[in-house]
């Protein structure tokens, strides 16, 4: 290939008609999480938070070379909370044959200047709900990509994981169904949701975990998730305390989430039932596997799941980099 200089190379914005070049040069650059057009219609351009402007892109004599996703709230995740000091980049990818040429560098400083002159203060990689492809930066896979974003000023905040759990041998042992008994007895009740349960689930989801989790339930039932999918747990006083569904994202019945379980209630065994009453479901359905993508390994939930047999299929980086 013949050197090329930054002189031919051209920076600009979104336009209409180049979604086909951007999946193709990310499955180029990105071949172990792939995409197709469909997924990037749903979780780009139809982002109610999407703004072309944003989206920043470098040819080589008409050539996609290089791209660069930044993105703000436009519409609140909920309430009225834009978070106005927050930007996120999704996701960024360079032909190999042009990294050398700094194209990553100026597109992330176009990104980081959208952002600016949007009046935000700080940008993360990539922690961006709802429509996050990855929670961050998966340093084994893409370690020169790490290295780039510590080069141009991020620091990593914390690190989530991934995990994946086989169904095929899933079974719910005798002491969680004795648990179970033990609990229905005392007033508990578990099963899936119905309409009645709906609003209060949403609020439950999104007042005691994150706005997101209350988002996925209330679109993906929209969207054809079948409420049999849907688990609840109520106390014997017949408050939400607890709940998981699978296919929630995406309508992938394999992705397992969100799950989670009000910290008072802890220590007594819900969300172990819950959680093998969602696996033996999917199992039932005839899946083969449960996965997700984001959880704190020292968490609750992390040890909950590594008790049951999930294992750490990925570790992610959320970044943070000041735009002051």
């Amino acid at each position: 290939m013949k050197e090329k200089t930054v002189t031919q190379l051209e920076y600009r914005q979104y336009q209409a008609g180049d979604e086909q070049s951007i999946v193709t040069l990310w499955n180029f650059c990105l071949p172990k999480d792939p995409i197709n057009q469909k997924r990037f219609r749903n979780l780009v351009l139809l982002d109610a938070n999407f703004d072309p402007e944003g989206l920043r892109l470098a040819f080589s004599n008409d050539r996609l070379v290089g791209v660069v996703y930044a993105v703000r709230r436009l519409l609140p995740m909920y309430g009225t909370d834009l978070e106005l000091d927050n930007g996120w980049i999704p996701f960024f990818f360079v032909d190999r044959n042009y990294q050398k040429l700094k194209v990553g560098s100026r597109l992330l400083e176009d990104a980081c200047n959208f952002l600016r002159n949007a009046g935000r203060t700080s940008v993360f990689f990539a922690s961006y709900a709802p429509n996050y492809l990855l929670p961050g930066i998966d340093e084994k896979t893409y370690p020169a990509g790490f290295a780039f974003l510590k080069s141009m000023g991020f620091s990593r905040l914390y690190s989530p994981i991934a995990m994946d759990y086989s169904l095929l041998s899933c079974e719910i042992p005798e002491d969680v169904i004795e648990l179970k008994e033990k609990r229905v007895s005392e007033g508990f009740t578990f099963g899936p949701v119905e309409d009645g349960d709906l609003y209060e689930l949403i609020r439950f989801a999104n007042d005691k975990f994150n706005p997101d989790w209350g988002r996925a339930i209330r679109e993906g039932i929209l969207q054809g998730l079948p409420m049999s999918r849907v688990f609840v747990a109520r106390n014997p006083k017949q408050q939400l305390i607890g709940f998981c569904l699978y296919g929630g994202y995406e309508g992938i019945p394999e992705r397992f989430g969100p799950f989670g379980v009000d910290e008072e209630t802890r220590g007594t065994g819900i969300g172990k039932i819950l959680l093998y009453d969602c696996l033996a479901a999917m199992r039932a359905e005839g899946l083969h596997g449960a996965w997700f993508l984001w959880t704190g390994e020292k968490t609750p939930a992390g040890h909950l799941y590594k008790k049951v047999g999930f294992s750490i299929s990925r570790e992610f980086h959320v970044m943070k980099k000041s735009l002051e």
